[in-house]
């Protein structure tokens, strides 16, 4: 069982990813990577050098092929549980972005396709995980935070 926790701030050290909740015009824009057949929201691990903020535009244009779009840090999230992405299960921490995206070009990376949804899709990479970071993000633009 994996457990999703949320935080004010966390050390940036500590920050190992960066995932993106991503909309155009009123769809969630969510992904397909080409050796899946399930859906995610974009987002990754952060590179040596980067900012977390560098970390989320960059995996944001590189999955959806976002060229036009904002962002805005949402929460300091961590996973605790042995995932996909995590072979310890130990506490694991990311940065939820928020975007909206207004122009699109080509995707450069290993997503096969971006689809466009009302609500998250049953046949999730992460079902245990992405769900909440949703609900956060959606907590958040009602309380006029976004």
């Amino acid at each position: 069982m994996l457990e999703v926790k949320f935080y004010s701030e966390a050390e940036d050290r500590l920050l190992k990813f960066a995932v993106i909740y991503a909309v155009a015009g009123e769809k969630m824009v969510l992904v397909k990577h080409r050796e899946r057949r399930t859906y995610e929201i974009p987002g990754g691990h952060r590179e040596l050098g980067e900012t977390i903020e560098e970390t989320a535009a960059r995996e944001l244009k590189e999955e959806t092929g976002a060229e036009t779009f904002t962002l805005k840090p949402v929460s300091v999230y961590s996973v605790t549980g042995r995932n996909r992405v995590n072979d310890t299960g130990e506490e694991t921490y990311g940065m939820l972005f928020y975007a909206e995206i207004t122009s699109f070009g080509k995707i450069e990376s290993e997503i096969e396709q971006i689809g466009f949804f009302d609500s998250l899709p049953e046949a999730l990479t992460y079902p245990e995980i992405q769900p909440k970071l949703a609900e956060k993000v959606r907590k958040e633009k009602e309380a006029y935070v976004l």
